[in-house]
């Protein structure tokens, strides 16, 4: 075993021999390297400072395809303002944009309808003409109006006497003259109405003992006859006709109370309507 190690020691002697006291580095680069600029290198060159490089400019009015390409691609952006507030508007526009409160729509149209005034009016309706009165009273139990009219002409029908009740008798009377009666007359416009009776202070039927009438109360208007606008009078006593009934018809359920010729034998010569209220719906006779 001894004789093997010498062995192999004396073969490895030499390649130790041969090696280098240190590693091998590579040389160093030189210090600085001077490199000879052309005289007509830019002075940011030869100064020391990096130049950015740009592309050269091309040529004037040369468009690429590709660029033409992309530009025909391109939607350019719209943009749509909103409507301008009214407020930002001039008077002008205002007026010809807004139509006015009180134009009614007829036809697909806006026709603008004059404004009436109440004065002279009553129970805040322009088209019942009249004045306001003085609460009514009455020693007699039953009779009397707190807030009492007297009427002069209403929708444009004038009365041929002043007719005393309250509003609600005078609202109905404006809805059957418009809803009941001009329609029953058709083509003959009324223009007058003969009033035979509103408020006073009686039994009903002028009956001793009877209980208060309902024009007692002021709920109660009594029609003796029609004027139309051709001069034409139709009377109930002489011409309760077929016309003269549809419009007494009409009447019914609009008042609570309707009499006429054959009803009771004390309505033959003229048409009586009143407001009374009743549990089982309108008296029409």
């Amino acid at each position: 075993m001894r004789f093997w190690g010498l062995a192999f020691l004396a073969l490895a002697a030499p390649a130790w021999a041969d090696a280098p006291v240190r590693s091998i580095l590579p040389a160093p680069r030189p210090a600085a390297i001077s490199i000879e600029l052309p005289a007509t290198a830019p002075a940011a060159i030869a100064a020391g400072t990096p130049a950015v490089p740009h592309p050269r400019p091309r040529p004037e009015g040369l468009v690429a395809k590709a660029d033409r390409a992309v530009a025909a691609s391109i939607t350019p952006e719209v943009i749509v303002r909103p409507r301008a507030r009214p407020s930002e508007r001039s008077a002008p526009e205002l007026a010809m944009a807004l139509p006015p409160e009180d134009a009614p729509i007829a036809k697909g149209k806006r026709v603008k309808v004059p404004k009436q005034s109440l004065k002279g009016s009553v129970c805040g309706d322009p088209e019942i003409r009249g004045e306001v009165l003085a609460p009514i009273g009455s020693p007699t139990r039953g009779c009397g109006i707190a807030e009492p009219v007297r009427v002069t002409s209403i929708a444009g029908v004038a009365f041929s006497q002043p007719a005393t009740f309250d509003c609600t008798t005078a609202k109905a009377m404006k809805k059957w003259m418009i809803k009941g009666m001009q329609p029953a007359f058709g083509k003959r416009k009324v223009v007058k109405l003969h009033i035979f009776g509103s408020y006073m202070c009686r039994s009903r039927n002028n009956v001793k003992g009877a209980k208060i009438s309902e024009h007692g109360r002021g709920k109660a208007v009594d029609i003796a006859g029609f004027v139309f606008a051709d001069g034409k009078e139709w009377t109930v006593l002489k011409d309760y006709n077929k016309t003269i009934r549809k419009a007494h018809k009409a009447a019914c359920g609009i008042f609570g109370t309707t009499l006429g010729p054959g009803s009771d034998g004390y309505h033959e010569n003229h048409l009586h309507f009143d407001t009374a209220s009743y549990r089982r719906g309108s008296y029409c006779r």
